[in-house]
């Protein structure tokens, strides 16, 4: 049996040897019950830990291109580029992309989201309706 103390802000350092035992990790969360006038404290995983998956020296170069691709065409679509199938491939092994919308980040799709946003833009068609106030509001203005 350990004895630990309580912090001046109700602090409590998990013995080594429990916390070894249990497999924790600092940043881990537990959750604590009282019970029969004890404080019981349960470990908590809020997400499951993956194992990270190996890649290559090449394929962690394509991952690094296909992240940017990925970035550039969430924050500027017009001056992005999609990906090549190296570049899915990657991005898919890894789960940065799934492969069920893998088609959606191909160069050939992007090609044209750009063409629908420039149009979007230029005001020739309009854009994503949040709601159908917003789409009666626009079509009563086009009249």
């Amino acid at each position: 049996m350990s004895v630990v103390r309580i912090r001046p802000k109700r602090q409590i350092t998990i013995p080594r040897k429990l916390f070894d035992e249990l497999h924790l990790e600092a940043g881990d969360f537990m959750e604590a019950v009282a019970e029969d006038g004890k404080i019981v404290m349960i470990p908590k995983r809020l997400a499951t830990k993956d194992e990270a998956i190996p890649l290559s020296e090449e394929e962690q170069k394509i991952l690094l291109r296909a992240k940017d691709k990925i970035d550039c065409i969430k924050k500027d679509l017009i001056h992005s580029e999609g990906l090549n199938r190296e570049e899915i491939a990657v991005a898919v092994k890894v789960g940065l992309i799934s492969i069920e919308q893998a088609w959606w980040w191909t160069e050939e799709w992007q090609e044209g989201e750009r063409e629908a946003e420039k149009a979007i833009q230029k005001g020739e068609i309009s854009a994503p309706f949040k709601s159908t106030e917003e789409l009666i509001e626009y079509l009563s203005k086009k009249r």
